[in-house]
């Protein structure tokens, strides 16, 4: 009864925020109001997916905050298991945009708010428009936003990483800026893929030691690409016991500096 409740709360929830909060970035961008720090196109996918969030109960913990600090613009590259990892991640994230699928920028509205916010719409199927979208996502850091990506590509339908694309790490050493890994843990139990029906839990966010880019060229794409993956499976492994799916041996061993830094846990609603 309580998931069912909870389920029939998150879809009046999504639909009513989506119409007020979609129409108010669309009308903003149609007004020309400027994208600004701490701004309306910043704070309404956090108030959309603080909402979602709420109807189904769903508490978030975050690990390592302080690895996204500073201000400067990051890539923030996370496992992908379930719908609930974007609303959890654009609670919780420093200043950042997605790059989502296709197909959602044509849901009314909803699509609509999307572009209007500056997120980054790519079609998977098609890998000149692919490539095409990873410039906007440099246009977007260039102008002081963090970009979110799924390496993995889409959701699986378990913990395991699966083997990335090498597209969010051309990215990566096109606009010169640190990656750091993110794990994900927990939202399958409130949504698995596949499933319509929302459950009350908690999600576990821990965002890892940056990688940085710095003297990484594009020769050198895979070597980023394995020790990026190399280090989320070790935090999978490591904290909830989970061994990532093998993975193809990059042809390029050079290898790419890490940089270290402590973690602390917060904790947010």
């Amino acid at each position: 009864m309580m998931s069912f409740l909870r389920t029939i709360l998150l879809y009046a929830t999504a639909v009513v925020a989506t119409f007020f909060l979609g129409l108010t970035v669309i009308i903003a961008a149609l007004l020309g109001v400027k994208d600004e720090p701490g701004g309306i196109y910043d704070n309404v996918p956090r108030w959309w997916s603080s909402a979602v969030l709420w109807a189904v109960g769903v508490k978030i913990r975050v690990h390592g905050m302080e690895n996204a600090s500073g201000g400067e613009p990051h890539i923030f590259a996370s496992n992908h298991v379930s719908w609930f990892d974007v609303p959890s991640l654009a609670s919780t994230l420093p200043r950042n945009r997605f790059v989502a699928k296709a197909e959602l920028f044509k849901v009314p509205i909803f699509g609509s708010a999307m572009r209007a916010v500056g997120m980054i719409e790519i079609q998977r199927e098609n890998r000149k428009a692919a490539f095409g979208a990873l410039d906007v996502a440099a246009e977007r850091i260039r102008g002081g936003k963090s970009v979110v990506v799924f390496p993995e590509g889409t959701r699986g339908n378990a913990y395991p990483l699966r083997p990335f694309k090498k597209g969010p790490f051309v990215l990566a050493i096109a606009a010169g800026v640190p990656i750091v890994p993110i794990i994900v843990h927990g939202t399958i139990e409130i949504m698995p893929r596949g499933s319509l029906w929302a459950h009350p839990g908690t999600i576990d966010i821990h965002l890892l030691e940056p990688i940085s880019t710095t003297g990484v060229d594009y020769n050198h794409r895979e070597a980023l690409m394995k020790t990026v993956r190399t280090r989320m499976a070790d935090a999978m492994r490591d904290l909830y016991g989970v061994e990532a799916l093998p993975a193809m041996a990059s042809r390029l061993p050079s290898s790419v500096e890490m940089v270290s830094s402590e973690t602390n846990t917060t904790e947010t609603r």
